[in-house]
């Protein structure tokens, strides 16, 4: 998958606890840069600023009609007759595809704790999303389908950084995969800014499972 220039971005901060979108598109692009103009607050559609350093989780719809996303860094300014802002563009081969599904669901392990009439049971996640996860059960839990519960979820990040997400859920199933019994929760009470650490989370792992898949493929 190939960017191409007018193509739109939608920029979205990953170090930050600041919930925002902003959109812009590419005017030019040289070797690993992308030139953008300069992007628009989707929520207040005012000209953004930003600044060197600033890391972004960028996604765009592809000529597929498949939406991709990839990580970023804001590099520096180039004047011109249209000033535009320079972003890091990796190899296409690191753009992830996002699945048609609201969420980007990711098979991966995640400590959580479950709290459920004042007691803690310790699991680990089958998969996750930013709106719910399936978990093991490797043992009997009081707890039953359509009752909510509260969730203490542990999201260790690639740069070191851990956040533990505190939200609350409601049991959907509870079945049986591969000899082992799962449940499924939905989050029910989110706020925004974990929703995005999520959403984050979700998309490290993702490449970080692509990449030793290739790796593997290569070996």
């Amino acid at each position: 998958m190939q960017l191409k220039i007018g193509t739109a971005l939608t920029l979205e901060p990953t170090y930050t606890d600041r919930v925002e979108k902003f959109r812009c598109k590419i005017v030019e692009q040289e070797h690993h840069i992308l030139y953008i103009d300069y992007p628009v607050n989707t929520a207040t559609n005012k000209t953004a600023f930003l600044v060197d350093g600033s890391q972004f989780r960028a996604s765009f719809t592809g000529e597929d009609k498949v939406s991709y996303a990839f990580n970023t860094e804001v590099l520096g300014r180039k004047l011109g007759n249209i000033p535009t802002i320079m972003l890091a563009c990796p190899p296409s081969d690191e753009f992830v595809k996002i699945q048609r599904r609201e969420f980007v669901r990711v098979n991966t392990p995640v400590d959580i704790a479950i709290e459920y009439n004042s007691k803690f049971h310790q699991c680990v996640t089958d998969d996750i999303s930013a709106g719910g996860l399936a978990i093991h059960l490797i043992k009997d839990v009081p707890f039953k389908e359509d009752e909510n519960v509260n969730l203490t979820i542990v999201l260790p990040f690639i740069n070191g950084e851990i956040r533990y997400i505190k939200t609350s859920g409601k049991i959907i199933r509870i079945f049986e995969k591969n000899h082992v019994r799962i449940a499924s929760l939905q989050f029910t009470e989110t706020e925004d800014i974990d929703k995005q650490y999520i959403v984050r989370f979700c998309f490290e792992r993702q490449l970080m499972i692509r990449r030793k898949n290739e790796a593997n493929t290569i070996d």
